[in-house]
């Protein structure tokens, strides 16, 4: 760890939602840190905190106790303005044209719009949409909506981007082709990114770390360290190493 502050902080942190007078613990004690240009991947099972960290961190969520805390006082950190998100699903309105989707965090945020409008065409040029500026979502297929929706989330030009299993709709030899050209486009444009998955390799292939959260009741079981160097190919998926990591993972969620 360096010794400068990391640029998310969180010890602690527990949430519980209550329904019906029941309450169910949906973290319990996450603690981690995640250094600036990291790209952490949080993986675990349906249902063990995952979305809700990410809410948490997204400012969309409130928690019982423990600490948040992104940024520093150097550089204050404002969630309007500073996170991207992308979902499971695209969520591309389907009315607008694909330049026009990736506009609307800008056109929301009020930023100057002939900057935004280049800057929109660079990055469906990072994402390898040139040429689909002014196609609608219907032309396009699942994996080229979701690099649409991956612009939309930098337009703005965010310190951090959350995922929430950004290719879990995805089929699976578009989903390996989307882990290669997100890790491309996070060398390119250096943002920190959290990542939630349930797909154990795909964590391991994608993360700088990588946070184990167990279900029932949600805590956070391991953090740990990707040692894989950059760029990462498909073939590194078969090496010895890489296989460490994915049992370490597989023996904490009980699957062996």
């Amino acid at each position: 760890m360096s010794m400068a502050e990391p640029f998310i902080h969180l010890a602690g942190v527990r949430k519980v939602y209550r329904t019906r007078g029941v309450e169910f613990l949906a973290v319990s004690e996450a603690t981690f840190d995640v250094e600036g240009g990291e790209l952490v991947a949080l993986v675990g099972p349906s249902g063990c905190g995952k979305t809700t960290l990410l809410k948490i961190l997204a400012g969309l969520h409130s928690y019982e106790s423990g600490t948040v805390r992104i940024g520093s006082a150097k550089q204050p950190f404002d969630p309007a303005r500073d996170i991207g998100m992308v979902f499971q699903q695209p969520l591309l309105l389907k009315w607008r044209r694909i330049l026009d989707n990736v506009l609307l965090p800008a056109e929301i945020l009020g930023l100057p719009l002939a900057a935004s409008r280049e800057r929109a065409r660079h990055l469906l040029a990072l994402v390898g949409l040139s040429g689909a500026e002014l196609k609608y979502p219907y032309e396009l297929s699942g994996g080229m909506q979701q690099r649409a929706a991956i612009a939309r989330a930098l337009i703005h030009d965010p310190k951090l981007i959350l995922m929430d299993e950004p290719f879990g709709a995805l089929d699976a030899m578009t989903r390996e082709k989307m882990n290669l050209e997100l890790l491309r486009i996070w060398q390119e444009a250096r943002k920190t990114i959290v990542f939630v998955t349930h797909g154990i390799t795909e964590a391991v292939f994608l993360g700088t770390r990588v946070i184990v959260l167990t279900a029932g009741p949600a805590r956070m079981a391991d953090n740990f360290r990707v040692e894989l160097p950059h760029p990462r190919t498909l073939d590194m998926k078969t090496s010895e190493l890489f296989g460490d990591y994915t049992r370490r993972i597989y023996h904490l969620l009980g699957m062996e």
